[in-house]
């Protein structure tokens, strides 16, 4: 007579997935807002950024400075003390001091170098705003990847744990059917092979997850404690537009990686212009005033003071400079070359990320309804082979495969889940719209 299945199995594997669900969340769990606001004030690659971002504004002071006037104060006290010795008559000593200072002012009126290099700060300003967007951007995207993929790592691990309780009972039944000689101990063997396989699975699955979290502490600069994880069934939106087109088009146009190398050709471009200036005249507005005092004694110990003042303009027209301003020129020529083929290149690039993200984003979906269909036909699949196995149609192999097969599938799932999500926040960053605003999307679907 065959030996029926305990009936308890199937409620342990519910049981065990629903409290592995609940253990891993909690009233205090983060969230993924609350995990990205701690990297904004810890991730030391952020504050690196932002510290980029601050010394960048300084460059359009640097710039401007050259055309402002420039004014300086200079001085001296001299005592001088001299001894004379004459071939005929007395001889006699002389001592003389000196007291000066001049305030001097000098105004550029035309030095094309200086107005170029002011023009190339005010750009530089705005590569800094748009690397330090960039910089933002990527924090997003890398806090979301490492939330996402801890709590993969976690769903393989739960689901290892659920599987090896399933698999365990399996055993047991298996072991028990031959004691009383209703099966083969094939059974058993194939049973324990499969427990043996999921335990070292499951040792694997904990020390991914150290490592996931290990991943994210360093982004966060701390432990992250519990995370929220998605909610049951959750629906993941389209691309807007939905036309591919369209998001390529943006990418090419308002990534700020390309924003960033259009203003790296158009300061290329000045560079040129600004090197060229070393053959132009150059004339500035120059006065100066200041006073000096002599004071000493030798014979009659006469003294004076001068004020002297001047105002005027100084003009320099340079005639040789043995070459090095054509060299400059030739080299800034083939710098700019260079900064239009990276422009291109960082275009393409950015049109290329949005490509792979909209397609991401939508043989996601279609992996996500597939997969959720797999889990209802492997879930039956599973009931079937443990009814067949009660009334002796199906062999042990049978139930331990369908359990692996309806396992998979979860895994497949949440993996298809949290890696279309990610490609919808990769797709917005390659367009250069993807704002903190998606990230309060993102986080509406975990389950607080």
């Amino acid at each position: 007579m065959q030996l029926t299945l305990r009936p308890t199995l199937r409620n342990s594997i519910l049981a065990t997935l629903i409290a592995s669900a609940f253990l891993s969340l909690n009233a205090g769990a983060s969230d993924l807002v609350q995990i990205y606001k701690d990297a904004l004030s810890n991730d030391a690659q952020f504050g690196s950024a932002r510290a980029s971002q601050l010394a960048g504004q300084e460059k359009v002071v640097q710039g401007r400075a050259g055309l402002l006037p420039l004014i300086a104060l200079s001085g001296s006290d001299v005592r001088t003390t001299a001894e004379s010795t004459p071939d005929r008559g007395p001889g006699g000593n002389f001592t003389s001091t000196t007291n000066a200072y001049t305030l001097a002012l000098s105004q550029p009126l035309f030095r094309w170098a200086n107005w170029q290099q002011y023009e190339q700060g005010k750009l530089a300003v705005i590569i800094s705003d748009a690397q330090f967007a960039q910089a933002q951007q990527d924090l997003i995207i890398r806090v979301s990847q490492a939330y996402f993929d801890v709590l993969a790592a976690q769903d393989v691990l739960q689901t290892l744990q659920v599987q090896k309780v399933s698999i365990s009972e399996q055993l047991e039944s298996a072991k028990r059917n031959f004691e009383v000689g209703t099966q083969t101990i094939t059974d058993s063997h194939e049973a324990q092979a499969r427990f043996d396989l999921v335990t070292a699975q499951e040792f694997a699955g904990q020390g991914d997850v150290e490592i996931k979290l290990a991943a994210l502490q360093q982004i966060i600069g701390k432990d992250s404690g519990a995370l929220a994880t998605l909610k049951k069934g959750i629906k993941v939106n389209a691309p807007q537009p939905e036309r591919m087109a369209d998001w390529v088009t943006s990418a090419e146009k308002q990534n700020f990686g390309v924003q960033a190398s259009e203003m790296a050709l158009e300061i290329a471009k000045r560079d040129i212009a600004k090197n060229r200036a070393g053959h132009y005249p150059t004339l500035d507005l120059v006065a100066s005033t200041g006073r000096t005092a002599n004071g000493g004694y030798y014979s009659n110990g006469s003294t004076g003071v001068i004020k002297p003042t001047s105002i005027g303009v100084q003009w320099n027209i340079p005639i040789f400079s043995g070459f090095a301003v054509d060299s400059r020129v030739r080299e800034s020529i083939a710098l700019e070359d260079k900064a239009r083929n990276d422009l291109e290149n960082t275009r393409r690039s950015a049109a290329q990320g949005a490509r792979q993200a909209y397609i991401g984003v939508i043989s996601g979906l279609a992996q996500i309804k597939a997969y959720e269909a797999a889990e209802i036909s492997s879930r039956s699949a599973l009931d079937s082979n443990k009814l067949g196995y009660q009334v002796g149609v199906r062999i042990n192999i049978d139930v331990l495969n369908a359990q692996q097969q309806l396992f998979t599938t979860y895994q497949n799932l949440s993996k298809a889940r949290y890696d279309t999500i990610m490609n919808g926040l990769r797709l917005k960053s390659a367009a250069g719209i993807l704002k903190e605003q998606d990230l309060d999307e993102v986080n509406a679907l975990l389950d607080h």
